[in-house]
C-alpha cells in the first residue's frame, strides 16, 4: 500500500512537511519509513529532509513485513462486514475475548485473525482499532499497517470516529434522550470494576430510548469517550443497569451475558477519505429477549 501526493503548497518545502501535515504520521512511523527505505521522490529514493518544489511527486510506501508470533493462529469463523488493503471489520460474538488471556490463549478473536491473515499471505501485527468486553457482541475493527492504526485512533481522538451501541436495560426510562457526564475510575481493590468518580477520567454517554419492553428498555448509546466499562458503568449509575450484566447489575432468566451489542461504526477512510458506516444486526440472543 502505498501514499501519493503532488506538491501544491509553497508552505511544504521538504518532504517531512508533507509526512507530517498532509498524511498527519507520527514521528516514530516517519523514522520507521526512513529506515526501511520507503520515501520516495519523483520516482527517486529520499529522505524525509529532502527539499521539495510544487509539482513534486511524493510516494511513500506503508506496508512493512510484521512479526506477530506471539499471538497463535486459530481457525475460527469469522463474520467479515468489510475488508479492502486497510481494514478488516468483523463482528463479534458474545463469549469471546477480542486479546488473548492467560484463559484464552488460543480461543480469541485475535487468534482467529491472525489465522485469516496466515491464510491471505498477510504478515502483519494483529491491531484492533476499538475493543469490546468478552461478553459484548458487535463491531471490531483491525488495521493492517500502523499508519491505518495511526489515522483512527486520531480520529477517535477527534470525535470523528463514532460508535454506537445497542442495550436493553433494567426499567423503564423517563428520559427519551439524555447525556450521563460522570467521571469514571477503577475501583478500589479491584483489577476488572470501575465505578463513577469524582478522581476519575472524564466519561460522556449520549443515549436514546428506542422503546419499552415488559419493564425493560431498549436504548441506543453514543460513546464520545471510550472508558473501560463506560456504558454498563453509567447504565448502573443511572438506576438502569443492563439487563443480564452481573458485574454492575444482576443475573438474568432472559440472557447469560449483559446485553449489549457494538452495532454501528463511522469514521473517515484514512486512503479514500471518504465517510464510511458499518452495521450490523442484533444477535439472536437479545433478539430473543425483546421478542418476550
Amino acid at each position: 500500500m502505498e501514499l501519493k501526493y503532488i506538491n501544491n503548497n509553497d508552505n511544504y518545502k521538504k518532504i517531512l512537511d508533507v509526512l507530517k501535515l498532509e498524511f498527519n504520521m507520527s514521528d516514530r512511523l516517519i523514522l520507521k519509513l526512513k529506515r526501511n527505505n520507503k520515501i520516495y521522490l519523483n520516482e527517486n529514493l529520499a529522505f524525509a529532509w529532502t527539499p521539495i518544489a510544487i509539482g513534486d511527486k511524493i510516494r511513500v510506501f506503508i506496508d512493512f513485513e510484521e512479526e506477530s508470533s506471539n499471538i497463535v493462529p486459530t481457525q475460527i469463523s469469522l463474520n467479515i462486514l468489510y475488508e479492502d488493503d486497510a481494514l478488516l471489520i468483523v463482528n463479534k460474538p458474545s463469549a469471546m475475548p477480542v486479546h488473548p488471556s492467560a484463559s484464552h490463549y488460543s480461543d480469541s478473536l485475535s487468534n482467529g485473525i491472525k489465522y485469516y491473515f496466515n491464510s491471505i499471505g498477510l504478515n502483519k501485527k494483529i491491531r484492533p482499532i476499538n475493543r469490546l468486553d468478552k461478553d459484548t457482541s458487535g463491531i471490531v475493527l483491525f488495521a493492517k499497517n500502523e499508519y491505518i492504526q495511526e489515522c483512527l485512533i486520531q480520529q477517535m481522538k477527534s470525535k470523528t470516529f463514532v460508535k454506537e451501541y445497542i442495550a436493553i436495560l433494567d426499567g423503564i426510562l423517563t428520559e427519551k434522550h439524555c447525556t450521563i457526564s460522570a467521571p469514571i475510575a477503577r475501583k478500589e481493590n479491584s483489577i476488572i470494576e470501575r465505578e463513577v468518580n469524582e478522581n476519575g477520567d472524564t466519561a460522556i454517554t449520549h443515549f436514546e430510548l428506542i422503546k419499552t419492553i415488559n419493564n425493560m428498555s431498549l436504548v441506543k448509546f453514543v460513546l464520545e469517550t471510550g472508558r473501560t466499562h463506560q456504558i454498563r458503568v453509567h447504565s448502573s449509575f443511572i438506576g438502569h443497569p443492563i439487563i443480564g450484566d452481573t458485574l454492575y447489575g444482576k443475573s438474568s432468566t432472559l440472557i447469560n451475558r449483559q446485553a449489549l451489542h457494538a452495532y454501528k461504526v463511522s469514521f473517515i477512510h484514512p486512503i479514500t477519505k471518504k465517510q464510511i458506516s458499518i452495521t450490523t444486526d442484533l444477535p439472536q440472543d437479545i433478539l430473543d429477549v425483546l421478542s418476550i
